[in-house]
Order: C-alpha cells, then sequence, then structure tokens
C-alpha cells in the first residue's frame, strides 16, 4: 500500500509564495510519474505540473513561469513551488503517483490540502 500526505496549502494574499510537499510512504521501488494537479470549487480537476523518473517535466500553459515542480527521488517527495499567486489558484491541490505494482500499476491520489489566494 502507498500513502501520499500534502502539506503546505495555506491563505496567501495575491502576489504571495507557497510551497506544497507531497510525501509518501508505503511499498514503494520506482515512481513513474508524480504530479499535482488542482480542484477549484464548481470547476474539473486539471493538471498543474507532473514530472517523470527522469526529470521532465510538464506544466498547465497558464502556469508557466509561475509555479515550479521537483522532487526528491531519495526521499520519494514532490515540492511544487508557487510564486506571484493569484486568486484564481484558489483550489484543492492534490498529489498523484503513479508506480509499478506486484499487481501491475498502482495510480495513488493523496487527500489534498487547500490553497486560497486572498486579494
Amino acid at each position: 500500500q502507498v500513502q501520499l500526505v500534502e502539506s503546505g496549502g495555506g491563505l496567501v494574499q495575491a502576489g504571495g509564495s507557497l510551497r506544497l510537499s507531497c510525501a509518501t510512504s508505503g511499498s514503494i521501488f520506482s515512481i513513474n510519474y508524480m504530479g499535482w494537479y488542482r480542484q477549484a470549487p464548481g470547476k474539473q480537476r486539471e493538471l498543474v505540473a507532473a514530472i517523470t523518473s527522469g526529470g521532465s517535466t510538464n506544466y498547465a500553459d497558464s502556469l508557466k513561469g509561475r509555479f515550479t515542480i521537483s522532487r526528491d527521488n531519495a526521499k520519494n517527495t514532490l515540492y511544487l513551488q508557487m510564486n506571484s499567486l493569484k486568486p484564481e489558484d484558489t483550489a484543492v491541490y492534490y498529489c498523484r503517483v503513479v508506480l509499478p505494482t506486484k499487481a501491475g500499476v498502482g495510480d495513488y491520489w493523496g487527500q489534498g490540502t487547500q490553497v486560497t489566494v486572498s486579494t
């Protein structure tokens, strides 16, 4: 079993910064894919940024230049540095991990962390 725990969310003023973390634990030998997603009230969940085991990154076009995804492979921990935050960044942010398991491929999500950006 794999567990994901996000942290670092909170209330911040527009223009401020936050750094989210996603700590993983459990039976992990390697991680193929790690990503951050977000879901605002009344909207569908969307990709924020993702990073592969090889370090390749992918960002939502609207967030390029403000958000940076990174990972610590030794700790199996994922980070999201968010700068110049805007009220429209307000959402619940979720961590997602895809990794090999004995049964094939596992797709795991964290419980989410709330980010609220005030004007």
